[in-house]
């Protein structure tokens, strides 16, 4: 059993907190706590595991801020918190496991609780799962690295090349600026290898575009008296 699993082991209930966005497993997640019924969430929760499930709602197509039973979500920890006067919060947490919601429960507060189950990628060929990890670390580097020189950063860019392959494509999915519902649909497969072929697809589309721009801006900041952008307006 992994140490994912570890953490849920015994957990059937979860609150959930419906948001505009994906959490994936060991991402980071930063959040700001100000409504009534989710600081009381938070108290419940710190009070108990320090755990709950993030759900993705899209609330231009949703009737009720209720994800559908089915719907697959991500469970966060609570790793710090830092609480000001008025009872508002602002809560580091990160991604541990996938869950799938099973039903709403009743309780008596606002926010929402619910039964789940957990999953995690089915096992795969590990060799060919390295080698579809080392191609996609590869591309996503290079893109890093344009993105990089186009917004001047002269920051350390980590090295991705080893990391696990499951733990490669979320971290990797988090990251990529795509629709959200794409990144949704990545966090349901339950299939690394084919998270990581539908990266590489995505990626090998784009890395052309971010050298280009990479390349221009470098040629702009090189023209001109001291180093200076040309002015075009």
């Amino acid at each position: 059993m992994s140490e994912a699993f570890d953490k849920v082991t015994g957990v059937s209930e979860l609150p959930i907190f419906p948001l505009a966005l994906v959490l994936f497993p060991g991402v980071p997640l930063p959040l700001h706590i100000f409504e009534p019924r989710y600081r009381q969430m938070l108290s419940d929760v710190r009070a108990g595991n320090s755990l709950f499930g993030v759900s993705y709602y899209d609330a231009s197509t949703a009737e009720k801020d209720m994800p559908a039973p089915g719907h697959v979500g991500c469970v966060a920890e609570v790793t710090d918190t830092q609480t000001m006067p008025d009872g508002r919060a602002n809560i580091l947490t990160v991604g541990i496991i996938r869950y799938r919601l099973e039903e709403y429960v009743e309780h008596d507060d606002s926010y929402l609780l619910a039964r789940v189950s957990y999953f995690e990628d089915e096992e795969e060929d590990a060799t060919l799962l390295s080698e579809s990890a080392r191609d996609v670390a590869e591309v996503f580097t290079r893109i890093a690295r344009a993105v990089r020189t186009i917004n001047d950063e002269r920051a350390h860019l980590p090295d991705i090349s080893d990391t696990e392959p499951q733990r490669l494509s979320f971290l990797v999915a988090a990251a990529m600026e795509v629709d959200t519902d794409v990144k949704q649909d990545l966090l349901e497969l339950r299939s690394t290898s084919e998270r990581l072929q539908r990266l590489r697809d995505m990626l090998g589309r784009a890395v052309s575009s971010y050298e280009e721009r990479a390349r221009v801006h470098e040629l702009a900041k090189g023209n001109g008296h001291s180093g200076k952008k040309i002015d075009v307006e």
